[in-house]
């Protein structure tokens, strides 16, 4: 019996610091990771979204909390020290998951600057091609909202690729229900900067 109890308490105390190195090591590690994701995930989907700004959005970036408690990422996009477009990076569902999109808005006239992928797992040569310029240069300078032109929109979906079409769409749309409760508090804390 003593030396069940004695193997409870060596189980119980690994068990207790393993969760605490592996806490330990996640809180040491996100800054790095996020990091990581700005420069290489980010940063050039934005690149692709403003190629026009003076700035860069990733330093000038803020976090705007919502009334429902959740955090948003806002990258400006300036020219001449003044706040010309907005990107926000939003989720829609795709065939194979998630597919992440940042979404920019041109604030002057809120009509979209662009769109650029940071999240895609879809199927090669199908979805995939969500990421494709052909694909993506349709939403620079679409009206809100953007809909597929099955559903009467500006918007050719790809072919074959309906799910990653519509998962991009929904994506932005999410963007777009996201810009236009924050639009007044982005260009007040930009604006004119």
């Amino acid at each position: 019996m003593a030396g069940i109890l004695k193997m409870i308490v060596v189980l119980t105390a690994l068990c207790g610091l393993s969760g605490f190195v592996l806490s330990y090591l996640k809180t040491v590690t996100a800054p790095a990771i996020e990091e990581q994701v700005l420069r290489n995930v980010q940063g050039p989907a934005l690149a692709s979204v403003f190629a026009k700004g003076e700035n860069n959005p990733i330093a000038d970036r803020h976090v705007f909390k919502l009334e429902d408690g959740r955090e948003v990422t806002a990258f400006p996009s300036k020219q001449g020290g003044k706040l010309v477009g907005v990107a926000l990076e939003e989720h829609g569902a795709g065939y194979g998951g998630p597919i992440g999109v940042i979404v920019g808005f041109n604030t002057a006239n809120d009509t979209l600057a662009g769109i650029g992928t940071t999240q895609l797992s879809e199927t090669p040569g199908l979805g995939m091609r969500v990421k494709e310029p052909s694909f993506r240069e349709q939403f620079a300078g679409a009206k809100l909202p953007v809909k597929l032109s099955a559903q009467g929109g500006s918007i050719d979906g790809i072919s074959g690729a309906t799910i990653s079409s519509k998962g991009v769409i929904e994506a932005v749309e999410k963007a777009e229900a996201l810009y236009k409760k924050l639009k007044p508090e982005l260009v007040q804390f930009w604006g004119g900067k």
